[in-house]
């Protein structure tokens, strides 16, 4: 199924994502006018430190009115390779590198209304690296033991969804030693 674009009109060209308003016919043959946020995709790291504790933000997100409890990503630059932007990312928000690497997968958080996509990583063996986050990041590096990031899901402290999803793929790797 398909939808061919009879207009598009950009509403907002923002520094991140551009928001725009597109008139399509669907399949069906209905014509209707869509509000989509273009998005350049982005990566997220699960980086596991030793002791089976992972690496886990507490970051201020103004569009929620508080703090969120989430794993480190960001967005692609124009033409990164989403490794690269999940080893800048994982280094600038935590102070912390890799030398192991695992693509867990990717996600699409809100198809409805964006055409962002996630590239989601498992990093192990870290090792210090200079931290550098951005100007508008507020957080905090909290070195968490997997178990509680686990019960942090369940009992509703994590509430972001890449963080969710990336925690329980990264659950699924059989031990440690077999995550790279």
């Amino acid at each position: 199924m398909t939808a061919a674009v009879n207009s598009r009109r950009m509403i907002h060209q923002g520094r991140v994502f551009q928001v725009v308003t597109e008139n399509v016919t669907l399949s069906n043959g209905i014509t209707v006018d869509m509000d989509l946020v273009n998005h350049p995709g982005a990566s997220a790291i699960v980086p596991l430190a030793e002791n089976n504790h992972v690496i886990l933000l507490r970051q201020y997100r103004h569009a929620i009115g508080g703090y969120l409890w989430e794993i480190p990503a960001g967005t692609l630059n124009q033409g990164e390779n989403p490794l690269a932007c999940a080893r800048r990312e994982l280094a600038e928000e935590t102070g912390f590198g890799a030398k192991s690497w695992r693509k867990l997968g990717e996600l699409i958080p809100v198809p409805g209304y964006s055409n962002e996509r996630i590239h989601l990583y498992l990093a192990c063996d870290l090792e210090k690296a200079k931290s550098d986050p951005d100007a508008d990041e507020i957080l905090e590096v909290h070195s968490v033991a997997w178990e509680d990031a686990m019960n942090m899901i369940l009992d509703g402290r994590i509430q972001d969804a890449k963080t969710i999803s990336s925690l329980l793929m990264a659950d699924r790797v059989p031990n440690p030693a077999d995550k790279m």
